[in-house]
């Protein structure tokens, strides 16, 4: 909605803001920023997208008519269905609930001048006419027209494109979704809710979706090939159990539904789906808010970390170690003047506020400033009566003066941030953002101490264990990235490249990139291009930052990572933020998302086995017109026993195995000589028990158990490595197996038991063999795809 009527003054909008009486009643009128939630989702909004899909209204509409024209055991596979179904919205609504909790908290706060006083509400609380204080890695929360600005800088790339920040001033207008990435102001809420920006933006191109993955491609492609076959072989069974099999009208409904419904790797999609969401959960758990749920599957894909240098490699907390004169100034007056410099900076970053810790603000009354900025990495202030200095980068600031640049260096060289203090030589005095700091006199060296964190040496080694490599991408220093790193123990220290020197064109910086780890004076463009650059080489990059100059890499990458400390343009576009800033949680973070794509590779090979033992045997059944090897409720319970319950279980295992490109040929490299195999073994003992002319009835419980053992086998291979875990999950399926074909009433219900007759012996022998094929197409699969890699 846009602006009602807006405060009397300018003035007074900046100085008071409103009042408690104007927000209730903007509030009252519905002027508030109700906003769509891209990743946010209601229960209804769940149980629709579990429940009317293409899959349950095909396997719906076969279930109704199966409960008219079969008793209810041949009915159970709808039973499943709905069981599945409710499973899925059960474990996706609480994967849903406990990302709305966790982004309760991680949620970056605006503040808003109300009464007089600032406060941080959240941004749903913001209301037309509202004044918003802005400073720099504050995200827009709505858009407005600005009332005030301290050399105010926003970057509009993530809406507009545009790569350069743009400079505001009062009466320009200010957009929801920029972020602000120099200086400070103050701006006026004109357009909230669905009206601003970045929430027509939200709705039109973040509405909740899976993104487009090699997982889910694959699974969708093999969903497609395999809905190609319904018709065509529904069709033929019908046909044939109509008119060359002769059957009733009942019965041949009967077998054409149990061949077709068996067709349908449906179980999949849904077992896909619950394993991501329980992966919310878990991670939930370690504090780490996934703000896209695709970026669980992206996780185990990651061969390439990148993290910026401060408050990711190092603490977050800085402290001004020391400062060496090179000018006139005694110690007292260098204090002075940095407190003066700390004091003046509206917007201080973590490097200011260190400063300002050591060196009290001695009251200068200050004419005008430069705020600091990650792309000019230097800031200035003009004092009436001190005259204008400088802050900045040693080799930025005073780059024709080495000796000081050579002081800078010893203390860089020891990971130290090193900053120099120099006063303005021009003729005119004048520093600005277009002219830069022009001719200067360097008066001292600051030198700001970082510590690695603790856990920062581990979490580098893991990954390198892991065979992910680490890159560093700092605007810091070159020596002190580089010694940081060393620090860190990642390789490449020893050789850090200066960013400012780098080529810029993608072939040759992709080339760089792959050479070196580390890399210190890089701009936020530059970390946004090397991010590009590592992509272009084939890489799968992970970002991991937390302030205002790592968003655009982090909007880039293949996943970003924020820290929960750091700005809230890094947390609002990150997919995953670790809420309590710890990068020691990033290998349980990659962990989570190989067990999910690891183990849905696993439960693939067993459900498009069965997808191509069923579209098998359905098109034989057709071509020989004989009674269909099954009764429905002989499916319902082999798919249950070798790939419904396991599966379930087998999804949520532990599995540290990273995710390889290829995942379609790899699975259909087993699952078609399996499948083929398991209808071979199963037709034989079908027709084996015909021919001996056993009734139809006993051939298909002789086809049943065959096609079990051998099912049993393709379930071992895909559990591999077998420990105890598994061979007990495994047992308890065959221990169940048997129950039902010993234990009276659950052999009446299934129509399935055993007899010493020869059939019965030939479908054991014949389904023990078939598993014995099946492990040695296992084992040549195998060898197939370790020489694919």
């Amino acid at each position: 909605m846009t602006s009602g009527p807006g405060l009397s003054t300018h003035t007074k909008a900046v100085e008071h803001g409103l009042t408690d009486d104007d927000v209730r009643a903007r509030v009252e009128r519905g002027e508030f920023n109700e906003a769509p939630v891209a990743n946010s989702r209601s229960f209804a909004d769940i149980v629709r997208k579990n429940t009317f899909t293409w899959f349950n209204g095909l396997i719906g509409s076969l279930w109704v008519i199966m409960l008219i024209v079969a008793p209810i055991q041949d009915s159970l596979f709808g039973f499943v269905i709905v069981a599945n179904t409710l499973i899925g919205i059960v474990q996706e609504y609480r994967a849903a609930r406990t990302l709305e909790k966790l982004a309760v908290i991680g949620e970056a706060k605006p503040t808003v001048r109300r009464n007089g006083t600032d406060i941080e509400v959240r941004a749903a609380d913001v209301v037309i006419d509202d004044v918003i204080v802005v400073k720099t890695g504050d995200q827009l929360v709505v858009d407005g027209v600005i009332l005030k600005t301290i050399g105010l800088q926003i970057d509009e790339s993530l809406l507009t494109g545009e790569a350069d920040p743009v400079d505001k001033q009062t009466g320009d207008t200010a957009m929801s979704g920029s972020f602000v990435v120099a200086g400070s102001g103050i701006y006026q809420a004109t357009r909230v809710g669905r009206e601003s920006f970045a929430s027509g933006l939200t709705e039109q191109a973040k509405k909740f979706a899976l993104t487009n993955s090699e997982l889910r491609d694959a699974i969708n492609k093999f969903i497609r090939i395999v809905s190609y076959f319904l018709v065509p072989v529904g069709v033929l069974l019908l046909t044939s159990q109509l008119i060359r099999a002769e059957l009733p009208v009942k019965e041949a409904v009967r077998g054409t539904i149990a061949g077709v419904v068996t067709m349908v790797p449906d179980g999949l999609v849904l077992l896909t789906s619950i394993a991501m969401a329980v992966s919310v959960i878990r991670l939930a758990q370690r504090r780490v808010l996934v703000q896209d749920l695709p970026a669980v599957e992206v996780l185990a894909r990651v061969d390439t970390v990148c993290a910026d240098k401060t408050g990711t490699l190092t603490e977050p907390g800085m402290h001004m170690d020391d400062v060496i004169a090179v000018g006139r100034e005694s110690a007292d007056e260098l204090r002075q003047l940095l407190g003066a410099l700390a004091a003046s900076e509206a917007s201080p970053n973590p490097t200011i506020l260190a400063i300002a810790r050591s060196c009290p603000d001695p009251g200068w009354s200050v004419a005008s400033t430069v705020p600091f900025s990650s792309t000019r990495k230097w800031s200035s202030a003009t004092f009436d009566d001190h005259g204008v200095w400088v802050l900045g980068a040693p080799e930025v600031v005073v780059p024709d003066h080495q000796d000081v640049v050579d002081v800078a260096t010893r203390y860089a060289n020891r990971g130290a941030r090193v900053l120099v203090v120099a006063r303005s030589d021009s003729d005119d005095g004048a520093v600005s953002v277009d002219r830069g700091p022009g001719p200067v006199a360097p008066a001292a060296v600051v030198v700001i101490d970082q510590q690695l964190r603790d856990d920062a040496r581990a979490t580098v080694e893991y990954f390198l264990n892991q065979g992910v490599h680490v890159k560093v991408l700092s605007g810091d220093n070159t020596e002190t990235v580089g010694a940081i790193a060393d620090e860190a123990g990642i390789p490449g220290s020893d050789n850090p490249v200066d960013a400012r020197h780098a080529p810029t064109r993608p072939q040759e910086l992709t080339g760089v990139m792959a050479e070196h780890s580390v890399f210190g004076r890089v701009t936020p463009a530059q970390k946004q291009q090397m991010v590009d650059a590592l992509q272009l080489g084939g890489s799968t990059v992970a970002m991991t930052g937390d302030g205002v100059n790592d968003v655009l890499a982090l909007k880039n990458a293949d996943l970003g990572i924020a820290m929960g400390n750091g700005s809230g343009a890094t947390r609002a576009v990150a997919q995953l933020v670790l809420l309590d800033s710890k990068w020691s949680v990033l290998p349980r973070v990659v962990a989570e998302g190989r067990r999910v794509l690891g183990n849905i590779e696993r439960v693939s090979d067993v459900f498009l086995t069965k997808s191509v033992y069923s579209t098998v045997i359905s098109v034989l059944t057709g071509v020989f017109a004989v009674v269909f090897p099954f009764l429905p409720r002989h499916l319902s319970l082999v798919s249950a026993l070798t790939i419904g319950i396991p599966g379930f279980f087998l999804a949520l295992m532990p599995n540290e195995e990273r995710f390889r490109p290829g995942f379609f040929k790899r699975v259909l490299a087993f699952a078609i000589p399996a499948g083929f195999i398991a209808a071979a073994s199963a037709w034989t003992s079908y027709a084996v028990a015909l021919w001996v002319s056993e009734p139809v009835l006993n051939a298909q419980k002789a086809a049943t158990v065959s096609l079990f053992i051998v099912a049993t086998g393709v379930l071992a291979i895909s559990a591999r490595p077998l420990n105890l875990v598994r061979w007990g999950i495994i047992g308890l399926m065959v221990a169940s197996f048997a129950a039902v074909i010993y234990i009276p009433p659950l052999s009446e219900f299934f129509a399935l038991s055993l007899s010493p007759e020869p059939y019965s012996l030939v479908a054991i022998a014949v389904g023990l063999a078939g598993a014995v094929a099946v492990w040695g197409a296992g084992l040549v699969a195998d060898r197939w795809r370790r020489a694919r890699n």
